[in-house]
């Protein structure tokens, strides 16, 4: 679960520490006070793209920290051990770090190890589930309905199986559809690529080959004036009359007879006879050298030719010799490709392989779709009673398609039924307001039960509800709580009053910094929630009935939960 959450300098907030404990948390407090801030600061260290706007206005950067347990989520400990995260001072805590500075570049941190935006959101996938305030409206897309009854049948891991089958099949369809309308084409441009890649290989050329070559080639066609510049070092170093060495030799004679006599000339003799080895050293390698060194025409006639004919080659395919393997490569790859497509019998063959596999898995899917839709539909039936919503029905329907799609063999489509004497429609035709927020938040509490994401977060999901259903919908969360961290954006007193604990969100105007906006936090004791819930109820005049009935709330919440 989320333990702890550090941000500073982010939006309207300079500073702020939150430790979060088990069960169903409230945040409340006026409107525009920033209540949204803490999704998106948690967003953003869970992987969201960041810009500039996110750093306090006159600061330098802003950062978010937060802090996971994740004793009990082997996936989680098994990713950050595979991916390098482990946290070698605390096990079973995960700590996200992010970075971003006044420019809206950013950086990423996982238990203080440098990581990707990617790596950030594939982690925070599997720590926390942020139900936004539009989830409502967004379950109105047949996309978002289809998610959601995979998510909740546990097939996301078959649904993918199946897109990537129904991708094969596609791939073998327009190879298979390709080859019976250009077989004459892919028949020429084997016939060419076949020869053009044996005659590459005929040439049997290498990029060391080609170094090696040009610094044998140099060395060949220049070997008399490297045999003269030998002769004539030798002839100047120690063979000529006046060789360098030879004097250098009759230096240190006289200046060892005469050291005896002046100790002071032991200094010329200890930088002079250095020099004399190093000289000697010098002679003797470029005596060796002009041995080893030969005139060969007939090797670097040889050498011409073959530079010549890898020249060729280059100019014939307009590249640079260099480019000469890639470009065999290439020709081998493409070759092997048109090899695969070279057979139109064999192409329908494996269009008739990957549709049959495509059709096996999409039947799956199938199968465990709608044993999940019957459960769904009826769980959420059964919560529509218990939200003004007496004799309606919802259905989680499958409505099969002519022929198979990426996402399988039929279309989801959340049909619902507000009185029993009512036909099933789609969702997005008859659902009103109100109703689409008591259907969406019975949907969203159901299938987060069975989900394994240990912290759960709404925002504002209760919009358009009120009254007695908002009594029912904190109960619903309250309970919720009891299996999974929970937190809850609300500006409903009913709900407010289930939670476990509440946190009221404030702004305020700084006059010390010029009138900086600033947001703040702060946990509420017995009495401050009352008084906070009292707000809520009453608006800007809160009287003594209103706190009254505030504190009945608290009792009654508390009451039904056992406490």
């Amino acid at each position: 679960m989320l333990k702890f959450l550090g941000i500073r300098d982010f939006v309207i907030v300079d500073r702020i520490d939150l430790e979060f404990a088990p069960g169903f948390t409230v945040l409340t407090g006026e409107t525009g006070a920033g209540k949204s801030i803490l999704i998106d600061a948690l967003s953003l260290v869970l992987g969201e793209r960041s810009d500039a706007s996110a750093v306090r206005n006159g600061c330098e950067r802003a950062e978010i920290s937060a802090g996971f347990e994740v004793a009990d989520l082997p996936e989680v400990i098994a990713w950050l051990h595979e991916n390098g995260f482990e946290n070698t001072e605390e096990e079973g805590v995960c700590l996200l770090r992010r970075l971003v500075d006044a420019g809206g570049r950013s950086r990423s941190f996982i238990n203080g190890n440098s990581a990707t935006l990617q790596q950030l959101r594939a982690i925070g996938e599997n720590l926390v589930d942020i139900q936004g305030q539009h989830v409502h409206q967004s379950m109105l897309r047949s996309e978002v309905q289809r998610e959601l009854l995979d998510s909740y049948a546990g097939s996301k891991p078959l649904a993918r199986q199946v897109a990537e089958a129904y991708r094969r099949w596609q791939t073998a369809r327009q190879q298979r559809e390709a080859w019976e309308q250009n077989a004459a084409a892919f028949v020429r441009e084997r016939e060419e690529l076949e020869w053009q890649v044996n005659e590459l290989s005929t040439l049997n050329f290498s990029n060391d080959e080609w170094e090696s070559l040009q610094a044998e080639h140099s060395r060949l066609s220049n070997a008399a004036s490297l045999l003269a510049t030998a002769q004539a070092g030798l002839e100047a170093l120690s063979e000529g009359e006046f060789a360098v060495l030879s004097q250098i030799n009759s230096v240190i004679s006289r200046l060892h007879q005469m050291v005896d006599y002046d100790q002071t000339l032991k200094a010329v003799l200890d930088l002079l006879e250095p020099g004399q080895i190093q000289l000697q050293e010098a002679v003797y390698e470029l005596g060796r050298y002009q041995q080893r060194l030969e005139l060969d025409p007939q090797r670097l006639s040889e050498v011409e030719e073959r530079l010549a004919e890898i020249h060729t080659a280059a100019r014939k395919y307009r590249v640079t010799p260099e480019e000469l393997p890639e470009l065999l490569k290439g020709f081998t790859e493409r070759l092997q490709a048109l090899g695969h497509k070279g057979d139109g019998e064999s192409l329908a063959r494996e269009e008739a392989v990957a549709s049959s596999e495509y059709s096996e898995l999409a039947k799956k899917l199938t199968i465990e779709r709608s044993g999940a839709a019957s459960t769904l539909s009826q769980q959420v039936t059964a919560a529509m009673q218990t939200l003004a919503m007496a004799g309606g029905e919802f259905s989680a329907a499958l409505l099969p398609l002519e022929q198979g799609t990426l996402h399988g063999l039929e279309q989801i489509e959340f049909q619902v039924a507000a009185h029993k004497t009512l036909p099933l429609r789609p969702l997005a035709k008859v659902a009103s307001g109100g109703e689409l927020s008591r259907i969406g938040l019975a949907i969203s509490v159901i299938t987060a039960k069975l989900g394994t994401v240990p912290t759960l977060i709404f925002d504002e999901v209760d919009v358009g509800i009120g009254g007695r259903v908002a009594e029912i919908v904190g109960t619903l969360l309250k309970r919720l709580g009891r299996e999974r961290q929970v937190l809850c954006i609300t500006h409903l007193a009913q709900v407010a009053s289930a939670g476990d604990q509440q946190w009221r969100v404030s702004k305020s105007a700084d006059s010390a910094s010029g009138g900086k906006v600033t947001s703040r936090i702060v946990a509420l004791d017995r009495q401050e929630r009352v008084e906070e819930i009292a707000r809520m109820l009453g608006g800007t005049k809160i009287t003594d009935t209103t706190r009254s009935h505030a504190a009945e709330m608290l009792l009654s919440a508390g009451e039904a939960d056992g406490h």
